[in-house]
Protein backbone atom coordinates (compact mmCIF):
# COMPACT_ATOMS: atom_id res chain seq x y z
CA UNK A 1 0.00 0.00 0.00
CA UNK A 2 2.83 2.37 0.91
CA UNK A 3 4.94 1.48 -2.15
CA UNK A 4 2.14 2.30 -4.56
CA UNK A 5 1.14 5.55 -2.83
CA UNK A 6 3.34 7.66 -5.14
CA UNK A 7 1.42 6.86 -8.28
CA UNK A 8 -1.91 5.66 -6.89
CA UNK A 9 -3.35 8.96 -5.68
CA UNK A 10 -6.13 9.24 -3.10
CA UNK A 11 -8.50 10.18 -5.93
CA UNK A 12 -7.71 6.94 -7.78
CA UNK A 13 -8.25 4.95 -4.59
CA UNK A 14 -11.61 6.64 -4.09
CA UNK A 15 -12.43 5.75 -7.70
CA UNK A 16 -11.57 2.10 -7.06
CA UNK A 17 -13.81 1.71 -4.00
CA UNK A 18 -16.57 3.70 -5.70
CA UNK A 19 -16.48 1.29 -8.65
CA UNK A 20 -17.16 -1.56 -6.23
CA UNK A 21 -20.22 0.26 -4.90
CA UNK A 22 -21.42 1.44 -8.31
CA UNK A 23 -21.13 -1.96 -9.99
CA UNK A 24 -23.38 -3.27 -7.22
CA UNK A 25 -25.78 -0.41 -7.93
CA UNK A 26 -25.58 -1.21 -11.66
CA UNK A 27 -27.55 -4.31 -10.70
CA UNK A 28 -30.57 -2.00 -10.46
CA UNK A 29 -30.22 -1.19 -14.15
CA UNK A 30 -29.52 -4.78 -15.15
CA UNK A 31 -32.53 -6.10 -13.23
CA UNK A 32 -34.99 -3.34 -14.20
CA UNK A 33 -33.89 -3.36 -17.83
CA UNK A 34 -34.10 -7.15 -17.98
CA UNK A 35 -37.90 -6.95 -17.81
CA UNK A 36 -37.99 -5.05 -21.10
CA UNK A 37 -36.24 -7.87 -22.97
CA UNK A 38 -37.62 -10.78 -20.92
CA UNK A 39 -41.37 -10.09 -21.15
CA UNK A 40 -41.57 -9.70 -24.97
CA UNK A 41 -39.66 -12.98 -25.40
CA UNK A 42 -41.92 -14.78 -22.91
CA UNK A 43 -45.02 -13.53 -24.78
CA UNK A 44 -43.95 -15.31 -27.96
CA UNK A 45 -45.94 -18.44 -28.94
CA UNK A 46 -42.81 -20.62 -28.77
CA UNK A 47 -41.77 -19.42 -25.29
CA UNK A 48 -40.63 -22.10 -22.83
CA UNK A 49 -42.39 -20.14 -20.07
CA UNK A 50 -45.75 -18.81 -21.34
CA UNK A 51 -47.07 -15.74 -19.46
CA UNK A 52 -50.19 -13.61 -19.37
CA UNK A 53 -50.57 -9.91 -18.52
CA UNK A 54 -50.92 -10.56 -14.79
CA UNK A 55 -47.87 -12.81 -14.42
CA UNK A 56 -45.85 -10.44 -16.58
CA UNK A 57 -46.63 -7.48 -14.34
CA UNK A 58 -45.62 -9.52 -11.27
CA UNK A 59 -42.31 -10.50 -12.85
CA UNK A 60 -41.59 -6.82 -13.51
CA UNK A 61 -42.81 -5.40 -10.20
CA UNK A 62 -42.00 -8.00 -7.52
CA UNK A 63 -38.67 -6.23 -7.14
CA UNK A 64 -40.32 -3.35 -5.33
CA UNK A 65 -42.01 -5.73 -2.91
CA UNK A 66 -38.70 -7.49 -2.21
CA UNK A 67 -36.85 -4.20 -1.79
CA UNK A 68 -38.63 -3.74 1.55
CA UNK A 69 -36.97 -6.86 2.94
CA UNK A 70 -33.58 -5.61 1.77
CA UNK A 71 -34.25 -2.27 3.44
CA UNK A 72 -34.66 -3.97 6.81
CA UNK A 73 -31.69 -6.31 6.41
CA UNK A 74 -29.11 -3.74 5.34
CA UNK A 75 -29.12 -1.34 8.35
CA UNK A 76 -28.50 -4.15 10.85
CA UNK A 77 -25.56 -5.56 8.92
CA UNK A 78 -24.19 -2.07 8.22
CA UNK A 79 -24.23 -1.09 11.87
CA UNK A 80 -23.06 -4.36 13.43
CA UNK A 81 -20.73 -5.96 10.86
CA UNK A 82 -19.62 -3.02 8.72
CA UNK A 83 -20.41 -1.34 5.42
CA UNK A 84 -18.04 -3.53 3.40
CA UNK A 85 -19.55 -6.71 4.84
CA UNK A 86 -23.04 -5.44 4.01
CA UNK A 87 -21.86 -4.71 0.47
CA UNK A 88 -20.57 -8.28 0.10
CA UNK A 89 -23.76 -9.78 1.54
CA UNK A 90 -25.92 -7.72 -0.83
CA UNK A 91 -24.11 -9.16 -3.87
CA UNK A 92 -24.89 -12.79 -2.98
CA UNK A 93 -28.68 -12.80 -3.63
CA UNK A 94 -28.12 -10.87 -6.86
CA UNK A 95 -25.69 -13.51 -8.12
CA UNK A 96 -27.92 -16.40 -7.02
CA UNK A 97 -30.89 -14.70 -8.66
CA UNK A 98 -29.20 -14.51 -12.05
CA UNK A 99 -28.28 -18.20 -11.96
CA UNK A 100 -31.87 -19.06 -11.01
CA UNK A 101 -33.07 -17.10 -14.05
CA UNK A 102 -30.58 -18.90 -16.30
CA UNK A 103 -31.99 -22.29 -15.21
CA UNK A 104 -35.64 -21.23 -14.88
CA UNK A 105 -38.33 -23.30 -16.61
CA UNK A 106 -41.43 -21.94 -14.85
CA UNK A 107 -42.90 -18.71 -13.52
CA UNK A 108 -42.46 -19.48 -9.77
CA UNK A 109 -38.69 -19.84 -10.19
CA UNK A 110 -38.54 -16.60 -12.16
CA UNK A 111 -40.48 -14.83 -9.41
CA UNK A 112 -38.18 -16.32 -6.74
CA UNK A 113 -35.11 -15.16 -8.66
CA UNK A 114 -36.51 -11.66 -9.10
CA UNK A 115 -37.42 -11.56 -5.39
CA UNK A 116 -33.80 -12.38 -4.46
CA UNK A 117 -32.60 -9.66 -6.78
CA UNK A 118 -35.08 -7.24 -5.21
CA UNK A 119 -33.63 -7.99 -1.77
CA UNK A 120 -30.17 -7.22 -3.14
CA UNK A 121 -31.41 -3.99 -4.66
CA UNK A 122 -33.01 -2.94 -1.37
CA UNK A 123 -29.76 -3.54 0.50
CA UNK A 124 -27.60 -1.71 -2.03
CA UNK A 125 -30.03 1.22 -2.28
CA UNK A 126 -29.63 1.79 1.46
CA UNK A 127 -25.90 1.07 1.49
CA UNK A 128 -24.58 2.65 -1.71
CA UNK A 129 -24.97 6.39 -1.01
CA UNK A 130 -23.86 5.94 2.61
CA UNK A 131 -20.70 4.05 1.67
CA UNK A 132 -19.68 6.49 -1.05
CA UNK A 133 -20.40 9.39 1.30
CA UNK A 134 -18.03 7.89 3.88
CA UNK A 135 -15.34 6.83 1.40
CA UNK A 136 -14.97 10.05 -0.58
CA UNK A 137 -13.85 13.64 -0.09
CA UNK A 138 -16.51 16.40 0.12
CA UNK A 139 -15.17 18.11 -3.03
CA UNK A 140 -15.62 14.97 -5.14
CA UNK A 141 -18.55 13.39 -3.33
CA UNK A 142 -21.22 14.83 -5.65
CA UNK A 143 -19.52 13.47 -8.77
CA UNK A 144 -18.93 10.07 -7.19
CA UNK A 145 -22.55 9.86 -6.05
CA UNK A 146 -23.70 10.86 -9.52
CA UNK A 147 -21.72 7.92 -10.91
CA UNK A 148 -24.30 5.65 -9.24
CA UNK A 149 -26.92 6.71 -11.75
CA UNK A 150 -24.35 6.48 -14.57
CA UNK A 151 -23.62 2.84 -13.80
CA UNK A 152 -27.36 2.12 -13.49
CA UNK A 153 -27.79 3.59 -16.98
CA UNK A 154 -24.89 1.49 -18.30
CA UNK A 155 -26.56 -1.56 -16.75
CA UNK A 156 -29.81 -0.80 -18.58
CA UNK A 157 -28.00 -0.29 -21.89
CA UNK A 158 -26.02 -3.50 -21.45
CA UNK A 159 -29.01 -5.72 -20.78
CA UNK A 160 -31.17 -4.06 -23.46
CA UNK A 161 -28.42 -4.44 -26.08
CA UNK A 162 -27.59 -8.03 -25.23
CA UNK A 163 -31.24 -8.99 -24.82
CA UNK A 164 -32.26 -7.43 -28.15
CA UNK A 165 -30.11 -9.87 -30.10
CA UNK A 166 -29.62 -12.87 -27.79
CA UNK A 167 -31.97 -15.14 -25.79
CA UNK A 168 -32.89 -13.96 -22.31
CA UNK A 169 -30.95 -16.85 -20.72
CA UNK A 170 -27.73 -15.67 -22.40
CA UNK A 171 -28.42 -12.10 -21.31
CA UNK A 172 -28.80 -13.34 -17.73
CA UNK A 173 -25.42 -15.08 -17.95
CA UNK A 174 -23.74 -11.85 -19.07
CA UNK A 175 -25.33 -10.05 -16.10
CA UNK A 176 -24.09 -12.74 -13.71
CA UNK A 177 -20.52 -12.24 -14.98
CA UNK A 178 -20.74 -8.50 -14.28
CA UNK A 179 -21.92 -9.17 -10.71
CA UNK A 180 -19.05 -11.61 -10.17
CA UNK A 181 -16.51 -8.95 -11.21
CA UNK A 182 -18.09 -6.59 -8.67
CA UNK A 183 -17.71 -9.26 -5.98
CA UNK A 184 -13.95 -9.41 -6.61
CA UNK A 185 -13.59 -5.61 -6.39
CA UNK A 186 -15.51 -5.38 -3.11
CA UNK A 187 -13.39 -8.18 -1.59
CA UNK A 188 -10.30 -6.02 -2.14
CA UNK A 189 -11.93 -2.77 -0.91
CA UNK A 190 -11.34 -1.49 2.66
CA UNK A 191 -13.92 -1.03 5.39
CA UNK A 192 -15.46 2.42 5.89
CA UNK A 193 -13.24 4.56 8.16
CA UNK A 194 -16.36 6.03 9.79
CA UNK A 195 -17.59 2.59 10.85
CA UNK A 196 -14.12 1.57 12.09
CA UNK A 197 -14.01 4.71 14.20
CA UNK A 198 -17.47 4.02 15.57
CA UNK A 199 -16.27 0.55 16.63
CA UNK A 200 -13.29 1.97 18.53
CA UNK A 201 -10.74 0.75 15.97
CA UNK A 202 -9.13 4.20 15.77
CA UNK A 203 -5.71 3.29 14.39
CA UNK A 204 -7.24 1.21 11.62
CA UNK A 205 -9.70 4.00 10.92
CA UNK A 206 -6.86 6.53 10.61
CA UNK A 207 -4.91 4.25 8.32
CA UNK A 208 -7.88 3.61 5.99
CA UNK A 209 -8.95 7.29 6.06
CA UNK A 210 -5.47 8.48 5.06
CA UNK A 211 -5.19 5.74 2.44
CA UNK A 212 -8.45 6.96 0.88
CA UNK A 213 -8.13 10.71 1.43
CA UNK A 214 -4.39 11.39 1.79
CA UNK A 215 -3.04 13.78 4.42
CA UNK A 216 -5.02 16.85 3.40
CA UNK A 217 -8.20 16.20 5.39
CA UNK A 218 -6.80 15.72 8.89
CA UNK A 219 -9.31 18.10 10.43
CA UNK A 220 -12.27 15.93 9.39
CA UNK A 221 -10.42 12.83 10.62
CA UNK A 222 -9.71 14.49 13.96
CA UNK A 223 -13.36 15.51 14.44
CA UNK A 224 -14.57 12.02 13.53
CA UNK A 225 -12.20 10.29 15.98
CA UNK A 226 -12.96 12.73 18.82
CA UNK A 227 -16.71 12.32 18.36
CA UNK A 228 -16.40 8.52 18.31
CA UNK A 229 -14.30 8.50 21.50
CA UNK A 230 -16.87 10.60 23.33
CA UNK A 231 -19.71 8.40 22.11
CA UNK A 232 -18.02 5.16 23.15
CA UNK A 233 -17.01 6.51 26.56
CA UNK A 234 -20.55 7.61 27.31
CA UNK A 235 -21.92 4.23 26.21
CA UNK A 236 -19.36 2.30 28.26
CA UNK A 237 -20.13 4.35 31.38
CA UNK A 238 -23.82 3.72 30.94
CA UNK A 239 -23.36 -0.01 30.35
CA UNK A 240 -21.29 -0.39 33.52
CA UNK A 241 -23.61 1.58 35.75
CA UNK A 242 -27.01 0.25 34.70
CA UNK A 243 -28.68 -3.14 34.58
CA UNK A 244 -29.99 -4.72 31.40
CA UNK A 245 -33.59 -3.83 32.26
CA UNK A 246 -32.69 -0.20 32.89
CA UNK A 247 -30.78 -0.06 29.64
CA UNK A 248 -33.79 -1.45 27.76
CA UNK A 249 -36.05 1.18 29.29
CA UNK A 250 -33.50 3.87 28.53
CA UNK A 251 -33.18 2.65 24.93
CA UNK A 252 -36.94 2.91 24.47
CA UNK A 253 -36.93 6.38 25.98
CA UNK A 254 -34.01 7.31 23.78
CA UNK A 255 -35.87 6.11 20.69
CA UNK A 256 -38.96 8.13 21.62
CA UNK A 257 -36.83 11.23 21.94
CA UNK A 258 -34.81 10.46 18.81
CA UNK A 259 -37.83 10.42 16.52
CA UNK A 260 -38.62 13.94 17.70
CA UNK A 261 -35.22 15.38 16.87
CA UNK A 262 -35.02 17.70 13.90
CA UNK A 263 -31.78 16.13 12.71
CA UNK A 264 -33.57 12.75 12.60
CA UNK A 265 -37.06 13.36 11.25
CA UNK A 266 -36.37 16.21 8.82
CA UNK A 267 -33.92 14.31 6.58
CA UNK A 268 -36.24 11.29 6.58
CA UNK A 269 -39.28 13.39 5.65
CA UNK A 270 -37.34 15.09 2.86
CA UNK A 271 -35.96 11.81 1.49
CA UNK A 272 -39.43 10.23 1.60
CA UNK A 273 -40.52 12.80 -0.96
CA UNK A 274 -37.26 12.83 -2.94
CA UNK A 275 -37.33 9.04 -3.34
CA UNK A 276 -41.03 9.17 -4.27
CA UNK A 277 -40.23 11.85 -6.85
CA UNK A 278 -37.43 9.70 -8.27
CA UNK A 279 -39.69 6.68 -8.75
CA UNK A 280 -42.72 8.47 -10.18
CA UNK A 281 -40.52 10.48 -12.57
CA UNK A 282 -40.51 7.43 -14.83
CA UNK A 283 -37.01 5.88 -14.79
CA UNK A 284 -38.14 2.36 -13.91
CA UNK A 285 -41.21 2.59 -16.11
CA UNK A 286 -39.05 3.48 -19.11
CA UNK A 287 -36.55 0.74 -18.23
CA UNK A 288 -39.13 -2.02 -17.66
CA UNK A 289 -41.76 -1.16 -20.30
CA UNK A 290 -39.60 0.49 -22.97
CA UNK A 291 -41.15 -1.46 -25.83
CA UNK A 292 -44.73 -0.71 -24.72
CA UNK A 293 -44.01 3.02 -24.34
CA UNK A 294 -42.48 3.29 -27.81
CA UNK A 295 -45.48 1.48 -29.31
CA UNK A 296 -47.90 3.80 -27.46
CA UNK A 297 -46.09 7.08 -28.17
CA UNK A 298 -44.36 6.48 -31.52
CA UNK A 299 -46.33 3.66 -33.10
CA UNK A 300 -45.31 0.48 -34.91
CA UNK A 301 -43.48 1.98 -37.88
CA UNK A 302 -40.03 2.14 -36.26
CA UNK A 303 -37.26 -0.28 -35.33
CA UNK A 304 -38.07 -0.48 -31.62
CA UNK A 305 -34.93 -2.45 -30.69
CA UNK A 306 -32.73 0.24 -32.25
CA UNK A 307 -34.78 3.01 -30.64
CA UNK A 308 -34.33 1.42 -27.21
CA UNK A 309 -30.56 1.14 -27.62
CA UNK A 310 -30.30 4.76 -28.81
CA UNK A 311 -32.40 5.88 -25.85
CA UNK A 312 -30.09 4.03 -23.45
CA UNK A 313 -27.02 5.59 -25.10
CA UNK A 314 -28.59 9.02 -24.67
CA UNK A 315 -29.18 8.19 -21.01
CA UNK A 316 -25.50 7.35 -20.51
CA UNK A 317 -24.37 10.54 -22.28
CA UNK A 318 -26.76 12.60 -20.16
CA UNK A 319 -25.57 10.86 -17.00
CA UNK A 320 -21.95 11.55 -17.97
CA UNK A 321 -22.75 15.22 -18.44
CA UNK A 322 -24.48 15.24 -15.06
CA UNK A 323 -21.31 13.95 -13.37
CA UNK A 324 -19.53 17.09 -14.56
CA UNK A 325 -22.40 19.55 -14.15
CA UNK A 326 -23.23 18.44 -10.61
CA UNK A 327 -19.78 19.69 -9.52
CA UNK A 328 -20.62 23.17 -10.81
CA UNK A 329 -24.32 23.65 -10.03
CA UNK A 330 -26.02 23.67 -6.64
CA UNK A 331 -28.16 20.68 -5.75
CA UNK A 332 -31.41 22.65 -5.41
CA UNK A 333 -30.88 24.43 -8.74
CA UNK A 334 -30.19 21.10 -10.45
CA UNK A 335 -33.30 19.61 -8.86
CA UNK A 336 -35.63 22.39 -10.03
CA UNK A 337 -34.25 22.50 -13.58
CA UNK A 338 -34.29 18.75 -14.25
CA UNK A 339 -37.61 18.05 -12.56
CA UNK A 340 -39.09 21.04 -14.39
CA UNK A 341 -38.04 19.40 -17.67
CA UNK A 342 -39.50 16.12 -16.41
CA UNK A 343 -42.87 17.75 -15.72
CA UNK A 344 -42.81 19.36 -19.16
CA UNK A 345 -42.14 15.95 -20.73
CA UNK A 346 -45.05 14.34 -18.88
CA UNK A 347 -47.49 17.04 -19.98
CA UNK A 348 -46.20 17.06 -23.55
CA UNK A 349 -46.40 13.27 -23.96
CA UNK A 350 -49.86 13.21 -22.36
CA UNK A 351 -51.13 15.93 -24.71
CA UNK A 352 -49.46 14.38 -27.76
CA UNK A 353 -50.75 10.84 -27.19
CA UNK A 354 -54.26 12.12 -26.36
CA UNK A 355 -54.39 14.19 -29.54
CA UNK A 356 -52.93 11.31 -31.54
CA UNK A 357 -55.44 8.76 -30.25
CA UNK A 358 -58.34 11.13 -30.96
CA UNK A 359 -57.09 12.18 -34.42
CA UNK A 360 -56.65 15.81 -33.38
CA UNK A 361 -53.15 16.29 -34.80
CA UNK A 362 -52.90 18.38 -37.99
CA UNK A 363 -49.47 16.83 -38.62
CA UNK A 364 -47.70 13.81 -37.16
CA UNK A 365 -44.35 12.12 -37.55
CA UNK A 366 -42.55 9.39 -35.53
CA UNK A 367 -39.76 11.87 -34.81
CA UNK A 368 -42.11 13.89 -32.57
CA UNK A 369 -42.80 10.97 -30.24
CA UNK A 370 -39.15 9.91 -30.26
CA UNK A 371 -38.04 13.44 -29.38
CA UNK A 372 -40.51 13.65 -26.48
CA UNK A 373 -39.32 10.31 -25.06
CA UNK A 374 -35.71 11.49 -25.33
CA UNK A 375 -36.56 14.73 -23.51
CA UNK A 376 -38.18 12.66 -20.78
CA UNK A 377 -35.10 10.42 -20.55
CA UNK A 378 -32.79 13.46 -20.43
CA UNK A 379 -34.62 14.80 -17.37
CA UNK A 380 -34.39 11.37 -15.72
CA UNK A 381 -30.71 10.80 -16.47
CA UNK A 382 -29.53 14.24 -15.40
CA UNK A 383 -31.74 14.76 -12.36
CA UNK A 384 -34.41 12.43 -11.05
CA UNK A 385 -32.15 9.34 -10.98
CA UNK A 386 -28.81 10.75 -9.71
CA UNK A 387 -30.08 13.45 -7.36
CA UNK A 388 -31.91 11.18 -4.87
CA UNK A 389 -28.72 9.16 -4.35
CA UNK A 390 -26.60 12.31 -4.05
CA UNK A 391 -28.94 13.91 -1.55
CA UNK A 392 -29.26 10.68 0.46
CA UNK A 393 -25.47 10.43 0.70
CA UNK A 394 -25.21 13.94 2.13
CA UNK A 395 -28.35 14.42 4.19
CA UNK A 396 -28.40 11.84 7.01
CA UNK A 397 -26.48 12.41 10.28
CA UNK A 398 -23.84 9.78 11.07
CA UNK A 399 -25.57 8.71 14.30
CA UNK A 400 -28.80 7.76 12.54
CA UNK A 401 -27.51 7.05 9.03
CA UNK A 402 -28.29 3.34 8.89
CA UNK A 403 -31.74 3.64 10.52
CA UNK A 404 -32.79 6.81 8.70
CA UNK A 405 -31.54 5.49 5.37
CA UNK A 406 -33.47 2.25 5.81
CA UNK A 407 -36.70 4.04 6.73
CA UNK A 408 -36.57 6.50 3.85
CA UNK A 409 -35.64 3.86 1.27
CA UNK A 410 -38.89 2.08 2.18
CA UNK A 411 -40.56 4.78 0.13
CA UNK A 412 -38.27 4.02 -2.79
CA UNK A 413 -39.25 0.35 -2.52
CA UNK A 414 -42.98 0.85 -2.15
CA UNK A 415 -43.18 3.43 -4.92
CA UNK A 416 -41.09 1.29 -7.26
CA UNK A 417 -43.56 -1.57 -6.73
CA UNK A 418 -46.62 0.65 -7.16
CA UNK A 419 -45.41 2.40 -10.32
CA UNK A 420 -44.16 -0.71 -12.14
CA UNK A 421 -47.08 -2.94 -11.07
CA UNK A 422 -49.72 -0.44 -12.21
CA UNK A 423 -48.21 0.56 -15.57
CA UNK A 424 -50.05 -2.08 -17.61
CA UNK A 425 -53.32 -1.41 -15.76
CA UNK A 426 -53.11 2.38 -16.20
CA UNK A 427 -52.20 2.14 -19.88
CA UNK A 428 -55.16 -0.19 -20.41
CA UNK A 429 -57.76 1.81 -18.43
CA UNK A 430 -56.89 5.52 -18.74
CA UNK A 431 -54.32 5.35 -21.52
CA UNK A 432 -50.75 6.58 -21.47
CA UNK A 433 -51.98 10.18 -21.34
CA UNK A 434 -53.99 9.52 -18.17
CA UNK A 435 -51.07 7.70 -16.56
CA UNK A 436 -48.63 10.49 -17.42
CA UNK A 437 -50.97 13.12 -15.98
CA UNK A 438 -51.03 11.15 -12.71
CA UNK A 439 -47.22 11.02 -12.71
CA UNK A 440 -47.13 14.77 -13.37
CA UNK A 441 -49.17 15.60 -10.27
CA UNK A 442 -47.25 13.24 -7.95
CA UNK A 443 -43.85 14.52 -9.09
CA UNK A 444 -45.04 18.13 -8.88
CA UNK A 445 -46.21 17.68 -5.29
CA UNK A 446 -42.90 16.09 -4.24
CA UNK A 447 -40.95 18.90 -5.89
CA UNK A 448 -42.88 21.51 -3.89
CA UNK A 449 -42.10 19.70 -0.61
CA UNK A 450 -38.42 19.33 -1.49
CA UNK A 451 -38.23 22.96 -2.53
CA UNK A 452 -39.60 24.10 0.81
CA UNK A 453 -37.53 21.85 3.10
CA UNK A 454 -34.35 20.68 1.34
CA UNK A 455 -31.21 22.63 2.34
CA UNK A 456 -28.34 23.21 -0.06
CA UNK A 457 -25.72 20.47 0.50
CA UNK A 458 -23.13 21.12 -2.20
CA UNK A 459 -19.51 21.37 -0.94
CA UNK A 460 -20.58 21.14 2.71
CA UNK A 461 -19.34 18.63 5.27
CA UNK A 462 -21.80 16.08 6.63
CA UNK A 463 -21.42 17.60 10.11
CA UNK A 464 -22.31 21.06 8.81
CA UNK A 465 -25.48 19.74 7.18
CA UNK A 466 -26.43 17.93 10.38
CA UNK A 467 -25.92 21.12 12.39
CA UNK A 468 -28.27 23.00 10.05
CA UNK A 469 -31.05 20.50 10.67
CA UNK A 470 -30.44 20.71 14.40
CA UNK A 471 -30.31 24.49 14.28
CA UNK A 472 -26.87 24.75 15.91
CA UNK A 473 -23.72 22.66 16.49
CA UNK A 474 -23.40 20.46 19.57
CA UNK A 475 -20.90 21.09 22.33
CA UNK A 476 -18.83 18.21 23.74
CA UNK A 477 -21.20 17.78 26.68
CA UNK A 478 -24.22 17.84 24.39
CA UNK A 479 -22.63 15.28 22.10
CA UNK A 480 -22.22 12.92 25.04
CA UNK A 481 -25.84 13.37 25.98
CA UNK A 482 -27.14 12.91 22.46
CA UNK A 483 -25.12 9.84 21.58
CA UNK A 484 -25.42 7.84 24.79
CA UNK A 485 -28.12 5.21 24.46
CA UNK A 486 -28.87 5.59 28.15
CA UNK A 487 -28.83 9.34 28.51
CA UNK A 488 -32.58 9.78 28.86
CA UNK A 489 -32.49 10.97 32.45
CA UNK A 490 -29.82 13.53 31.83
CA UNK A 491 -31.57 14.63 28.66
CA UNK A 492 -34.83 15.22 30.51
CA UNK A 493 -33.02 17.25 33.14
CA UNK A 494 -30.75 19.39 30.95
CA UNK A 495 -32.68 19.50 27.62
CA UNK A 496 -29.41 19.07 25.75
CA UNK A 497 -30.82 17.64 22.54
CA UNK A 498 -32.44 19.61 19.75
CA UNK A 499 -36.00 20.69 20.42
CA UNK A 500 -38.71 18.19 19.42
CA UNK A 501 -41.86 19.08 17.57
CA UNK A 502 -44.26 21.09 19.70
Amino acid sequence: MEKNSKWITPFKKQCFVTIGVCLNMSGHGLVMGFSAILLPQLRRPDSVIPIDESSGSWIASILGFALVAGNFIAPTIMAKYGRRTANLVSIVPMLVGWFCIITATNIPLLLFARFLQGISMGMSATLGPVLIGEYTSPNNRGAFLTSISLTIAIGVLTVHTVGSYLPWQTAALVCACIVFVDLLIVIYSPESPSWLSDQGRYEESKRVFRWLRGDGEEEELKEMIEASIIIRESKDEANLSESFLKRMKANMAYFCITIQKKEFYKPIFIMMHVYTLGQWAGANILASYTTDIFHNVVGDGVNVALMIILLDIQRIISNSCAVYVIKKIKRRTMLFITVGINLFAFLSIAAYTYAKSHNLLPFDHPAIGIALIHIHMFSIATGTVPLPFIIAGELFPLEYRSLAGGISVLFLSSNLFITVKTVALLFKTVGIYGAYLLYFFVVGYCLVVAGLLLPETKDRTLQDIENEFRGRPLTVDELKSVQSLTSWKQHSKDRRCSSPII
